[in-house]
């Protein structure tokens, strides 16, 4: 497990919360947007503790990129566990830069890909894999289903 940038102390509170670092930025609606995290979680059989949403900008992502993963890329998203499915508690830090710049090239509305990838790092919490091709269509099941979920409530 990677060692994360800000360990939390342990909490049973069932809470998601949104930030930013370094930008300005607010979700348009955090209840709808926590109503359909949890139900992630509920549906992946897991159970949430505390879930951290940080919102950044491609600079400092690339930061924590370099520092705790040594990896000196660019990237939409990084998630940070601090427990092990069934219990779901940890970091997920996205540079809206990169899915502004996604959403562009993938032809979709930023909003759809800033659900895309918040889904990617909640599944990526339940134990959701992505280094193979068979994980890699795994999860963009899983991300699909949870957009199809997101429409319906």
């Amino acid at each position: 497990m990677t060692q994360p940038p800000f360990p939390l102390p342990f909490e049973e509170n069932e809470t998601i919360e949104f930030s930013s670092e370094g930008i300005e930025f607010e979700l348009e609606d955090e209840q709808a947007a926590t109503e359909w995290l949890k139900k992630i979680i509920e549906q992946a059989g897991n159970s949430l503790r505390l879930l951290n949403f940080i919102f950044c900008s491609d600079d400092y992502l690339l930061h924590l990129n370099v520092e705790y993963l040594n990896h000196d890329t660019l990237t939409d998203i990084i998630t940070f566990p601090y427990a092990e499915p069934p219990i779901i508690e940890g970091d997920i830090f996205i540079s809206i830069d990169r899915v502004r710049e996604n959403a562009q090239e993938f032809n979709v509305s930023f909003e759809q890909e800033l659900h895309r990838v918040m889904a990617h790092g909640v599944l990526h919490l339940c134990g959701f894999g992505d280094k193979t091709p068979a994980e890699q269509a795994t999860m963009r099941q899983k991300e699909d289903e949870a957009l199809l979920l997101l429409n319906h409530l």
